[in-house]
């Protein structure tokens, strides 16, 4: 097989998110490069109807808000090559509106459900594998009711360097998405859905918002580049610029 053209061929990538959004997006993209893909989700029937989608992929039950099911799952692979994490919980909510539970949720899946993951499966990481997180420009970006999201993404930029220098060799990065049409935002509708990104647009240099593949494109270059460590790519469009 060509290398150049399946750059993890013979690789395994675990994308805990893997179910839906970009972690199938990315998951979709991992196999297209000749990755045996597993595609990680709380949601076992769904993360295995994915995986029977993508070639040799297979599933695996992990919530990242419960350490036993991380630790279960991390039991079974003798060997990962690579860990990706696009888990998150939103608490879109001003700072009076804050409740206790949903913050803590959104730690969870964010910062402290990412360092358990880093606990059970840096172990079975190969010493040139890496761990992609996933933060976001609301940590560059501060708005009133985002404060969660902001702080939790910042979090996770800080937490991509720090494990990058405990788990060394393995490399840990972290990607910042800008607003991206994922298909999160479809639960608007049309009509406002169509009205937020062309604000979210306006917001960014190259006058767009994102899309799947420019995800994906980064976190595959992440994944492969053997160089890069301790490091958070911005994939937002100058959106931190404008």
């Amino acid at each position: 097989m060509d290398n150049h053209a399946a750059p993890l061929a013979g690789r395994t990538v675990l994308v805990i998110g893997g179910a839906r959004g970009l972690g199938r997006g990315i998951a979709e993209a991992a196999a297209r490069a000749g990755a045996a893909v597993v595609v990680g989700a709380r949601d076992a029937d769904r993360a295995a109807q994915v995986a029977a989608t993508l070639p040799g992929a297979t599933s695996a039950l992990i919530d990242i808000g419960d350490e036993r099911s991380i630790a279960e799952a991390a039991a079974t692979f003798d060997r990962l090559d690579h860990v990706v994490v696009t888990a998150s919980a939103h608490h879109d909510v001003p700072v009076t509106g804050y409740q206790h539970d949903a913050v803590v949720r959104a730690f969870q899946a964010k910062v402290i459900g990412p360092m358990l993951v880093a606990k059970h499966l840096a172990p079975r990481l190969a010493p040139d594998g890496s761990i992609l997180l996933f933060s976001g420009v609301a940590a560059w970006n501060p708005s009133p009711g985002y404060t969660v999201m902001g702080v939790t993404n910042a979090a996770v930029a800080a937490l991509a360097t720090h494990l990058a220098v405990e788990l060394a060799p393995v490399r840990v990065n972290a990607i910042s998405p800008g607003i991206v049409d994922s298909g999160t935002w479809d639960t608007l509708g049309e009509g406002a859905k169509a009205s937020f990104f062309a604000g979210a647009a306006g917001g960014t240099l190259v006058g767009r918002v994102g899309r799947t593949d420019d995800i994906t494109e980064a976190a595959l270059w992440l994944l492969t580049a053997g160089y890069v460590s301790g490091e958070t790519i911005h994939v937002e469009g100058g959106a931190r610029h404008a």
